[in-house]
């Protein structure tokens, strides 16, 4: 069903990231310093081994100017040209305070944020590349940071820590902090069952949907943790997937689907999978109303006759009795019925068994076609393409 790019690294892969526009190209970084561009046909346009052959941890394209490259190596962001890959245009060394884990550029390719090792999230103006802020907050490796799409000033990061964080960067200070323990705990009080273990939910990798709206959160319990920020960038809503069966590393908002809710997931278990998060109840909370009227109505089916009540004490109390012994079967089937929806609901409309350790996932349309481009533990990418939804 996938089809190879091969030949374009001689070490492991470990991102891929696509430059916008229907020509644009695809970037894949691995080990030992090696960068490459693609074509959308999978020819390659270019190599270049960065000197000190430092590991590329994230590559991205700026959204205002295909013709710059981001790639993060050790603690320096350098800065590439497509046109002319024979080395950096610039190199921001000290971008970050420890190695860099992953970068990210606002919409108008004015800032780039970079997460590292220490917990440090900081800011670069573009161009120049001046550190502007450091964002500390995070007690732990920070992994990946995102902008928020149409919120120029909102940034959330997310670290091993467990926490995710909504960054108001006017301030420079937190917005509201979410720990996915605190979450799963709450969420496993009503579904683990007895002697079930899971990961401790460690913050891989983090997505925002192009509405701004929707946070994806890869942890390592497997799940991807869901978010939703209403007015005044206030946290309205949390919730979960069970995703995969091992650490869930990848998680990436699609925009080219008929709405903003669609995602892909890549896990430690090399199942990369499909969602169309549109029923989600974290993503559509209305429209429960029928658990609320079979309620109502059950409250007047356990109504007796005040006048029969002193001549058939007895009877009603029975009947009582039996009623809410049937109302509690109801309530559970009802409860039942709800959770299946929901695991229906959420469940992936596409799975694909890569069968290796997915590092990097790029939802791109290739000659308009969507596709799934993924970086693995080996040296080649891999397509699938989603033509068939």
């Amino acid at each position: 069903m996938g089809s190879l790019w091969p030949e374009g690294h001689s070490s492991t892969l470990l991102c891929v990231g696509g430059s916008p526009g229907p020509e644009g190209l695809i970037a894949s970084g691995a080990e030992c310093g090696e960068v490459t561009l693609w074509t959308q046909e999978g020819a390659i346009v270019g190599r270049l081994v960065l000197p000190g052959q430092e590991d590329i941890t994230s590559a991205a394209f700026s959204p205002a100017d295909c013709a710059r490259l981001y790639v993060s190596h050790g603690d320096t962001v350098s800065v590439l040209d497509p046109r002319n890959l024979k080395g950096p245009v610039e190199n921001f060394q000290g971008a970050g305070e420890e190695e860099i884990n992953a970068l990210a550029l606002n919409e108008t390719g004015s800032a780039v944020a970079v997460a590292d090792d220490s917990g440090a999230v900081r800011i670069l103006e573009i161009p120049g590349g001046r550190v502007c802020r450091s964002l500390r907050r995070h007690t732990n490796i920070c992994s990946s940071v995102a902008f928020r799409p149409h919120r120029p000033n909102n940034l959330v990061s997310v670290g091993l820590d467990m926490q995710v964080i909504l960054w108001g960067l006017q301030k420079t200070r937190p917005l509201w902090t979410l720990n996915l323990q605190d979450m799963a705990e709450e969420e496993d009080a009503h579904q683990q069952r007895p002697g079930q273990l899971f990961n401790p939910p460690l913050a891989h990798c983090v997505s925002v949907s192009s509405c701004g709206n929707i946070l994806g959160c890869a942890a390592e319990d497997g799940r991807v943790h869901l978010m939703r920020i209403g007015s005044g960038s206030k946290l309205e809503q949390h919730g979960a997937i069970k995703a995969h069966t091992q650490g869930a590393s990848q998680v990436h908002f699609i925009s080219f689907f008929s709405h903003p809710y669609w995602m892909v997931t890549g896990g430690n278990d090399g199942q990369v999978a499909l969602w169309d998060l549109g029923k989600h109840p974290v993503v559509a909370p209305e429209g429960k109303t029928g658990k609320t009227q079979a309620t109502a109505s059950q409250r007047r089916k356990g109504k007796s006759s005040g006048r029969r009540r002193e001549q058939a004490q007895d009877k009603s109390k029975k009947k009582a009795e039996r009623e809410e012994a049937e109302e509690d079967d109801d309530e559970a089937a009802a409860k039942e019925q709800e959770e299946s929806m929901e695991e229906e609901k959420s469940g992936p409309k596409m799975s694909i068994s890569h069968g290796d350790k997915v590092n990097g996932l790029c939802p791109a349309l290739l000659k308009g076609e969507p596709s799934i481009i993924v970086a693995d533990q080996s040296t080649n990418l891999t397509v699938y393409p989603l033509s068939q939804l």
